[in-house]
């Protein structure tokens, strides 16, 4: 099965997730495209972002970009990513960069590829232009639960809502994110650290071993898994926590890792 790589950044869940996919024999990476997120429309772009500021706050955009590092640089003490680019040059794996996720470019290249099915790692919003290119579609990995955590945050919202298991899902990509059916999903308890900063980074991690592991495992058994999947129930979206949730999160996670610890 000929599979193509649509992702945002050659770190994050690609650089986590293709060393590990080129080992599976089931499968062969016909190309990894790169999005390099230029801007097509800077007015729509300004007013996205004033009505998120609007909503969540001045705190809670700020904050936003604080805890950005706990999903990036924080995480990688706990797992392995690599430069996906460099990685494509050393196993000879076509490696391709694009102005913008949706780009005349990007749907010209779907369609020299072929492929059979497309894997969204990172990606915001895939237009039907590329999504409906491959043979199969594509498959998208969320991680946090479906459809309960629709554009969330991995790991926050969970203990938000007092939770203690997080999760990640594989879905199939349609016209609204996070939305599609699901192919495969795996619920996994939080494990809590000494720092929320640090339980985020920690659980962030595993969920990207788990998710690696849960993909081979799909495309060892495509057909039937692919066949099986099932239609999303009305779910939740969430966004960046303004000050007042984030509070919240804050008091949740030492109300619960206490309740975990005295366990």
């Amino acid at each position: 099965m000929k599979v193509i790589i649509l992702t945002t950044s050659v770190y994050g869940t690609t650089g986590h997730h293709l060393p590990l996919l080129v080992n599976c024999k089931d499968i062969e990476i016909a190309m990894v495209i790169v999005s390099e997120g230029q801007v097509t429309n800077k007015q729509s772009q300004i007013k996205k972002r004033l009505k998120k500021i609007l909503k969540i706050g001045v705190f809670g955009a700020f904050n936003g970009i604080r805890m950005r590092k706990w999903y990036t640089d924080d995480m990688k003490a706990y797992c392995k990513i690599t430069n996906a680019e460099q990685f494509c040059k050393e196993h000879n794996i076509p490696f391709r960069k694009v102005p913008h996720t949706n780009s005349a470019e990007t749907q010209q290249l779907f369609r020299e590829t072929a492929a059979d099915i497309g894997l969204s790692l990172g990606n915001g919003y895939i237009s039907e232009k590329v999504f409906k290119l491959p043979r199969l579609g594509m498959l998208n990995i969320h991680h946090e639960l479906l459809p309960e955590y629709q554009n969330a945050q991995s790991i926050i919202w969970e203990l938000y809502n007092g939770s203690v298991e997080t999760g990640y899902t594989i879905h199939k990509i349609n016209k609204d994110i996070d939305k599609g059916a699901i192919v495969l999903q795996e619920k996994m308890p939080i494990v809590f650290r000494e720092t929320l900063a640090d339980t985020v980074a920690y659980n962030y991690a595993k969920l990207f071993d788990a998710s690696a592991d849960g993909l081979i495992r799909l495309f060892k058994d495509f057909e039937s898994l692919f066949a099986k999947a099932q239609p999303q129930q009305k779910g939740k979206t969430y966004t960046t926590p303004s000050l007042w949730q984030f509070l919240k999160i804050e008091r949740q996670f030492k109300k619960l890792k206490e309740q975990a610890a005295s366990k």
